[in-house]
């Protein structure tokens, strides 16, 4: 038996989905174009902080929420007109995150190179990364 590595995994996605980067999220977030999804852990935005404005869907709880046939579907969570642009701490959840939504049928969909580390380094975000 063979296992693909989370390295490789990753690797697959990255060819499959769209990709941009803090300044390109920060513009389509500030034209409000898209649906910026924090996937980190609730531990991670209370240690770290979060994006004000974002809204939080645990990575685990991703396909769940998003799957209006899911006994736990969240209806209203996002905009499902505007893009879904997903995030976590450095990227590789996030590409793992949205390769997934790309095979359930999700058309407008991408994530953040680097996460939310890029978005803390962006200074066009700085100022709505809020510690709860």
């Amino acid at each position: 038996m063979v296992i693909k590595s989370s390295h490789t995994l990753v690797q697959e996605s990255l060819k499959q989905i769209k990709t941009i980067n803090a300044e390109e999220a920060y513009e389509l977030f500030q034209n409000d174009k898209c649906n910026l999804i924090d996937i980190r852990d609730i531990r991670e935005l209370e240690k770290e902080g979060r994006v004000e404005n974002s809204h939080h869907i645990p990575r685990g709880m991703l396909e769940f929420w998003l799957d209006p046939e899911s006994a736990y579907f969240k209806g209203g969570k996002f905009d499902p007109n505007k893009e879904i642009v997903l995030f976590c701490a450095g990227g590789l959840r996030s590409a793992l995150a949205a390769k997934s939504l790309k095979d359930m049928g999700f058309e407008k969909i991408s994530h953040i190179d680097g996460g939310f580390g890029a978005l803390k380094q962006s200074k066009k975000f700085k100022s709505s990364i809020n510690v709860i």
